[in-house]
């Protein structure tokens, strides 16, 4: 049967093929060391803004598996590296030609793999961010005023970092914090009979006002923030709510975090593809080279033209023998007579 993809290789172009390897695989380890970067960036990124995101999302997973990815694309860079160098010398290659069968199995199996998986992620789960910081930012508003609760002691300096560092207010904009009790009862003076008049005015009993926390203040406006009686059109002087808001931030969290972190998926996700493409020309490149030394015994200049495939014969003619060769390994073996014994004999008439 013959070879799968077969592929002529004189001297001069197994050379070539040998030199472009050590190239591609020392750019293969550099996106590889991208990925790292971009994934260790990532899980930073999460590991502060994952109080924002709904328990059930499953965007976290995309470092994760780029970091396998990556750790796995960069050892198979520096192995074809250091095979591609030692192919280039007689003396150095023998050690690798044991090894890099194996290795080519296990990057094509495992690194390919984790990359298509990784990749996949990168596709599928940002847009499953809408509704996760849907879900995160709204408990995240709820529980503002839980500073003394066990597992929401975090919630208001989380939030308020959040706004003065991504310049946000509220989950889609300053109004949000109007339908939500950002004080906390503790400060409240329950002889006040405003404050009486505000809890007894919903079906909740929560303290609403039309106010937000002091990190919705834009510190670039010229004005001091108005943090209080924000729906009243006389309240403040010069200050009318239904115009633009130059003295709040204008951009709710939801629209600034979800464009941050499709940012950095789509950063990720273009790496990895980059990546898988380097690896996999390294790999069917390493694969040409091996099976074209392999006919020289391990030397690239020996003499005459050698062939480089991919596989020595069709898949039809590999499953067959990979078929036939267990059935034979499944076989049971032929009883033999136990050792002292002859077998017996016919009894012959006497003529």
């Amino acid at each position: 049967m013959a070879p799968v993809l077969p592929l002529v290789l004189p001297l001069q172009p197994r050379i070539r093929l040998a030199q472009g390897l050590w190239l591609l695989s020392w750019l293969l380890a550099l996106a590889s060391g991208l990925i790292l970067l971009c994934s260790g960036h990532l899980l930073v990124q999460l590991r502060h803004l994952g109080t924002f995101l709904a328990p059930s999302c499953q965007f976290p997973t995309l470092p994760q598996a780029a970091l396998a990815a990556g750790v796995v694309s960069l050892g198979t860079g520096l192995v074809g590296a250091g095979a591609s160098r030692a192919s280039l010398n007689a003396a150095l290659y023998p050690p690798w030609r044991g090894v890099l069968g194996p290795l080519l199995v296990a990057g094509t199996a495992g690194g390919g793999g984790l990359l298509v998986l990784a990749l996949g992620l990168a596709l599928a789960l940002p847009g499953s961010l809408d509704e996760a910081l849907e879900e995160g930012l709204g408990t995240a508003l709820a529980h503002y005023r839980d500073t003394e609760v066990p597992g929401h002691c975090q919630d208001k300096r989380l939030v308020d970092e959040l706004q003065l560092r991504y310049h946000c207010c509220g989950r889609h904009g300053y109004k949000d914090w109007f339908g939500v009790q950002w004080v906390s009862s503790r400060y409240l003076d329950p002889s006040d009979q405003d404050v009486v008049d505000r809890i007894q005015s919903n079906v909740e009993g929560l303290y609403l006002t039309d106010g937000v926390p002091f990190s919705c203040c834009n510190p670039h406006s010229p004005r001091p923030c108005l943090q209080n009686r924000l729906s009243d059109s006389y309240a403040h002087p010069l200050f009318d709510p239904r115009q633009p808001n130059q003295n709040l931030w204008v951009q709710g969290c939801h629209e600034v975090l979800l464009e941050h972190l499709q940012d950095l998926a789509g950063t990720l996700g273009s790496m990895l593809a980059v990546t898988f493409l380097l690896q996999a020309l390294v790999l069917l490149g390493l694969r040409y080279l091996q099976t074209a030394l392999e006919g020289l015994g391990g030397v690239i200049d020996g003499e005459g033209e050698t062939q480089g495939y991919l596989f020595p014969s069709g898949l039809k003619e590999m499953l067959k023998t990979a078929w036939l060769q267990g059935w034979v390994a499944r076989r049971p073996a032929p009883e033999e007579a136990p050792p002292g014994e002859a077998p017996p004999k016919e009894d012959l008439s006497e003529a």
